[in-house]
């Protein structure tokens, strides 16, 4: 398969401060690869400038063909193909309340893909009823339920059918028995040829759904491989320190 995200010696600074210190990473079509770490070591920072929501000092991004360069982020005008590409699921989902579920799921296919309402509402009515909310679709945020904001959130992610799906802490507020229903979603995504690259503190989410795993350590890849080598036989101290580590259960707050 091709691969779907290639990041090659990413840097991130912040003023004096190096967030990420050259990241290397790939994510093929259909697998799963969770990016797991401590508090603080970069996790969020590789999500967001993949996604094009900040600049980056050094390194490339490439996502199916579309290349990012360092330097400030480009006008959302020159994004177009990158959003097509890449949906982000944010930590606490980032739905507009204002808005109802489909309302959500429509805003960027008609706003920033100059699609017709009247296709992106079938196209959201679509993945709403296959995430299983579409009797949601005219609820507003704060009437959904943890599971159901989501579900809704990963839908919005969707609309624009994007090869790469990222994911930022998505078990962090949701019980076990929802976990798991996350993840059978998100591998049947993967099924579908999309990669998905999530980031988390969850060791039993990842020992159950990733296909690879990497581990950062302050704003360094210090370990990648099959997550069942990198959860099982981890070779770093940092991956075993995140092992044994408070974080290293499942995340509930």
């Amino acid at each position: 398969m091709s691969g779907a995200l290639a990041v090659a010696g990413l840097r991130v600074a912040r003023g004096a401060k190096e967030i990420l210190r050259g990241v290397d990473l790939r994510v093929e079509a259909g697998e799963i690869c969770v990016l797991m770490g401590a508090s603080g070591a970069g996790k969020s920072t590789v999500l967001r400038s993949v996604a094009a929501l900040q600049p980056f000092s050094g390194g490339s991004i490439d996502v199916d063909g579309f290349a990012l360069h360092p330097g400030p982020v480009p006008r959302e005008s020159r994004l177009k193909g990158l959003r097509r590409k890449v949906g982000m699921v944010f930590q606490a989902h980032a739905l507009f309340e204002h808005l109802t579920a489909l309302e959500n799921v429509t805003l960027a296919p008609v706003h920033a893909l100059g699609w017709s309402r009247e296709k992106a509402r079938e196209a959201a009515l679509a993945l709403l009823e296959e995430l299983g909310v579409a009797h949601r679709a005219q609820a507003y945020p704060r009437e959904l339920s943890g599971g159901e904001a989501q579900r809704v959130a990963i839908a919005r992610a969707l609309a624009p059918d994007p090869l790469m799906l990222l994911m930022d802490e998505p078990t962090s507020a949701l019980d076990p028995a929802r976990r798991g229903a996350l993840g059978e979603t998100l591998r049947e995504l993967v099924g579908q040829g999309r990669g998905l690259l999530v980031s988390t503190h969850d060791v039993d989410f990842a020992r159950a759904f990733a296909d690879r795993v990497g581990i950062l350590s302050e704003g360094t890849m210090v370990e990648q491989g099959a997550a069942a080598d990198v959860l099982n036989r981890p070779a770093h101290a940092a991956t075993r320190e995140l092992l044994r580590g408070p974080e290293a259960r499942s995340d509930t707050a």
